[in-house]
Formats: structure tokens, C-alpha cells, sequence
């Protein structure tokens, strides 16, 4: 080989290197898809197109219907282009929060609705986001599940300021729907109680506090979720029994319901759906 031939071969080896670190084309979203996800890929955020969305129907949920019946209607005027609220859901593991989120999705598609689903370590891209969502007809929900906090998160003052306050904020067709265990998002230590301070009968809490529920109070609709009694929850096992096709529940399967939830430490709709499934593919199965 020639000085120049191995000269030439060094070089495309160069350039392949050098694209090969340079960020690819992102291909234009799939938006005949009813759900997605925002991904990374090499710094550059995309749609990621849910290829098959979780399928529930807000009929399926049970036990949470005054909180389903606030976010439905929220939804709906949403959808009918009135003013509607941001949403943050709170409370128990397990009792239906991500599940009532998810359900609108098949309720409302033909209305419109989409859901676009992001991590909390990706708020920082929501002003990249309504960019890419604002000129579509659809409407959005951004949807932020299992959301919370750490003190120096970038994420936290990225939604801070989409929620309120700033001067490019996310565009009409969008909505942030979050779920936490948190009520405030962030962890709450007896510290900081100290900070608290007391002004006749007037109780002020300190300004760590104060900062921490800025973030929650950005949101306009509360919904608060609760751990079931026990009634409530063999009442969503026989929901779900039915669902795969079980029609009724007898005592031996009410005995090995409430053990499965003792046994897990929670009554919750996730438990109850759980054992149902345990049950039913046990009694399905073919030796």
C-alpha cells in the first residue's frame, strides 16, 4: 500500500469515528400512535411511540370514585378547550393513581386525547417538549408518574417554572398530570419544624417548608387517595375475579384474598388485582 492509499484509509477510519460520536438524526414522531415516551439519544430528547399502551377502563377502577369523578371532569373540559387544571395525585401506594391516568387514555382517544410520559430527570426538556407538541391538534397530557424530590433535583425547578411563572410556559393543548407519594414531592424532615415560628395564635412554618410545598401548590387540582378497609378491597378482588372470568367470590377465595394482602402488608387495588390474576392463572392452568 502507498503512502497516500494508507493516508486515505486513516482518514475515513477518522471520519468514522468522528460520526460515529456526532448526535444521529432523530426521526419525526409517530403521531398516528396514542401514547409515548420522551427518550434521550446521545443528548437529543424524542417521541418514543408506545406501541401497545396499557388498556383500562375508568369502569374497571374501583373504590376511588370520587377522585375518578374530579379528574374525569378536569379531563373533559380540558378536552373541550376550557379552562382546566394541572393535576397531582397523592397518596397510598397501590390504590389507583397511575391506573386513573392511564384509564383516560382509552376513555377520550377519540377525543383527541394523548399521553406523553416523562421522568422526572427529563423535566428539564418540557420547554423542547411544547415546542415539539404546541402547532398539534391533539391534547396532551404530560404525564409524571411516581414523582418526587430531592433537595438539589434540576428536575424540581424545571416544573416549578412550567407550572407557574414563566415567561415561555407550556402551550394550551397541554396538561401535567403527576402521581406521587409525596403530598409536597420532596422529603419532609422534623428539623425542619424548628424553622417554624409562632405569632400570637398564628402558626408560620419556616422558609424550607414554605419552599417545599411552593412546588405541590402549583398545581391546581389535588386529588388524595387512601389505603382500603377491608370491605373495599375484597370488593375490587371481585371485580377483578370477574374480569378473567370468575363470577363469584367464594369464602375459600375471600380467606385466600385477605391472606394474600396480609401477607404483602397493604389492601390496595394493585394487591387485589394481583391476587386475582395469582388465582386465576392457577386455576387455568393445565398440568
Amino acid at each position: 500500500m502507498s503512502d497516500f492509499d494508507h493516508l486515505i484509509a486513516r482518514a475515513e477510519l477518522l471520519i468514522d469515528r468522528i460520526e460515529s460520536l456526532l448526535p444521529q438524526a432523530v426521526n419525526e414522531p409517530d403521531w398516528s400512535a396514542l401514547a409515548w415516551r420522551w427518550r434521550k439519544q446521545q443528548g437529543r430528547g424524542y417521541l418514543q411511540a408506545v406501541a401497545h399502551p396499557q388498556y383500562l377502563r375508568l369502569t374497571d377502577l374501583k373504590g376511588i370514585s370520587n377522585q375518578l369523578e374530579t379528574v374525569e371532569r378536569n379531563t373533559r373540559q380540558f378536552l373541550q378547550g376550557v379552562p382546566a387544571n394541572n393535576v397531582l395525585l397523592t397518596g397510598a401506594r397501590g390504590t389507583g393513581k397511575s391506573s386513573l391516568v392511564k384509564a383516560l387514555l382509552s376513555s377520550f382517544a377519540n377525543q383527541g386525547l394523548r399521553l406523553l410520559e416523562v421522568e422526572k430527570q427529563d423535566l428539564v426538556d418540557l420547554p423542547e417538549i411544547t415546542d415539539l407538541l404546541a402547532d398539534r391538534s391533539e391534547r396532551f397530557i404530560i404525564f409524571c408518574d411516581d414523582l418526587s424530590f430531592d433537595v438539589d433535583d434540576p428536575g424540581y425547578k424545571a416544573l416549578k417554572v412550567a407550572l407557574d411563572g414563566s415567561v415561555c410556559g407550556m402551550s394550551d393543548n397541554m396538561l401535567i398530570y403527576a402521581t406521587s407519594n409525596r403530598r409536597h414531592l420532596m422529603p419532609e424532615f422534623m428539623a425542619e419544624n424548628l424553622e417554624t415560628t409562632y405569632h400570637e395564635d398564628e402558626i408560620r412554618p419556616g422558609e424550607t417548608i414554605e419552599e417545599k410545598i411552593a412546588l405541590s401548590e402549583r398545581f391546581g387540582l389535588w386529588c388524595s387517595f387512601y389505603p382500603f378497609d377491608q370491605d373495599e378491597y375484597l370488593t375490587i378482588v371481585k371485580s377483578w375475579l370477574q374480569h378473567f372470568g370468575i363470577a363469584r367470590l367464594t369464602p375459600n377465595m375471600r380467606r385466600a384474598a385477605l391472606q394474600w394482602a396480609q401477607g404483602r402488608g397493604s389492601r390496595s387495588g394493585r394487591v387485589a388485582w394481583q391476587f386475582a390474576r395469582d388465582w386465576a392463572g392457577q386455576h387455568q392452568l393445565h398440568d
